[in-house]
């Protein structure tokens, strides 16, 4: 099987999507977020399809978002709960993450 593929789209000024495809699998999996401030970022919601899972491309998702934390300098609000879990198994990504690993995030909703 080929690579996992990940790239970037952004929707507008403050929502855009992580995609990870696998050539020769049908389907797509995403990583939906939100820009919260100019260095916070939310991880909204982690979906594949059927055809995707077990493969590795939500994880792929999740680990591209944390390295583009680190890179870029931005924290991460975990909202969705796959990554939460991940999170909880990832204790060394708490550098990027708003609260510690097993902890619910809070925002304000404005």
């Amino acid at each position: 099987m080929t690579g996992i593929h990940v790239t970037l789209e952004n929707q507008d000024a403050r929502h855009g999507r992580y995609v990870a495809r696998i050539e020769g699998i049908d389907g797509e999996a995403e990583l939906t977020f939100t820009w919260r401030g100019e260095h916070l970022l939310s991880a909204d919601h982690i979906g594949a399809p059927d055809s995707l899972r077990g493969t590795g491309a939500a994880t792929a998702l999740v680990e591209r978002l944390v390295a583009d934390a680190r890179a870029q300098g931005f924290r991460i609000i975990p909202l969705c709960p796959y990554l939460r879990h991940k999170y909880e198994s990832h204790p060394e990504w708490r550098d990027v993450m708003t609260v510690a690993p097993g902890e619910m995030p809070h925002i304000a909703i404005r």
